[in-house]
């Protein structure tokens, strides 16, 4: 499958989302080459001067991010195996992957990499049009960030061998189903033959 129309790198971002040692390290663990997918994927776009984008969950200390009313981020208040996640090491965005010197980083606090970040504000100063995106876990930060970004107006590419998910059947409609709908659901192989140069 191509993408069509043609990508321009000068106009196009790639989101590395929620893509940390730990979070990878549970998601990705049956899977060899779900790194070395993305790390070829980022390093394509770099040599492409795409801007790189690596969305990462974090917290301050005592989580004062986190309401009691959220139902999926409250759970770690009580849990330190959960918190610690997103804490040093694992907390990290996976080696495989970077950040490299000119990549940006963009800490969040909910799901969605839009929510209560500045990454909309990046993308429109850089006008940027198109963005690929991949991550973890499927049905979190790829889902309400592909309806955010469509929301916003944004051409979406998803590379679905590049997202993981602990919900095979969930994982499947999105990606064959629903996000179709919304943008252009692509491999990593297809992305970097459709890539320039």
């Amino acid at each position: 499958m191509t993408i069509e129309p043609a990508l321009d790198p000068a106009r196009t971002a790639v989101l590395s989302m929620d893509m940390q040692a730990g979070i990878v390290s549970i998601y990705a663990a049956s899977d060899e080459g779900f790194t070395q997918r993305a790390a070829e994927i980022l390093s394509k776009c770099r040599a492409l001067n795409m801007m790189v984008i690596h969305i990462q969950v974090g917290f301050r200390p005592g989580l004062p991010e986190v309401s009691p009313r959220n139902a999926i981020f409250n759970a770690m208040r009580t849990s330190e195996r959960h918190q610690r996640l997103f804490q040093g090491e694992m907390g990290k965005i996976h080696p495989a992957l970077g950040p490299e010197e000119k990549d940006i980083v963009i800490t969040k606090h909910r799901i969605s990499a839009f929510t209560g970040t500045d990454l909309d504000m990046i993308l429109r100063s850089n006008d940027i049009e198109t963005l690929l995106l991949f991550g973890i876990a499927t049905s979190g930060v790829v889902l309400a960030t592909v309806l955010a970004a469509a929301d916003a107006d944004y051409r979406i590419v998803v590379v679905k061998d590049c997202c993981a998910d602990q919900e095979p059947d969930l994982q499947n409609a999105l990606l064959g189903k629903f996000f179709p709908r919304l943008g252009t659901v692509v491999t990593s192989a297809e992305l970097l033959e459709s890539l320039p140069g």
